[in-house]
């Protein structure tokens, strides 16, 4: 019983940790539910290969004219390493959103180094998804999208 509430107590204690390290233009930053929701996403996107890993490879696919929803690592030191990418998500009109932690992302992008940043595509770039599968991602991208785009029009 104890071991219970001192797990819990160690986890929030590791939340806490993440919101301090937030970066000062970590904003707008996915709530729990969202964040859940969009790493879930990032999760199966890096399944069917239509993710694109770190701040180069991002910068790239957004310059190339690419398509798609841009997830930030809040907790990024320095933060110059990633202060121009939003900037290119606005000027190409791409819904970009800050998630708490980059460790939390290199997990859900099937990665075991840390991630400032991933592109979700919503179809591959090279090869054919199947209809079902294509469907299935549309849907769960479409979904994030509308939130995104919901919680930044409070902010701005």
């Amino acid at each position: 019983m104890g071991s219970d509430s001192e797990a819990e107590r160690t986890q929030q204690k590791e939340e806490k940790k993440k919101i301090l390290a937030l970066a000062p233009i970590a904003k707008p930053l996915a709530g729990k539910k969202l964040c859940k929701r969009t790493l879930k996403l990032v999760r199966r996107a890096a399944e069917h290969k239509c993710l694109k890993r770190g701040v180069k490879e991002v910068v790239k696919s957004i310059r190339r004219g690419h398509k798609g929803l841009c997830v930030i690592a809040g907790n990024i030191s320095p933060i110059d390493v990633i202060t121009h990418v939003p900037i290119l998500c606005e000027e190409s009109d791409i819904p970009y959103i800050y998630v708490p932690s980059k460790e939390d992302l290199a997990n859900a992008g099937a990665t075991k180094r840390p991630t400032c940043c991933v592109l979700v595509l919503t179809k591959p770039v090279k090869g054919e998804l199947g209809s079902e599968e294509q469907d299935k991602l549309k849907a769960d991208y479409n979904h994030v999208v509308d939130d995104v785009k919901e919680l930044t029009s409070t902010l701005f």
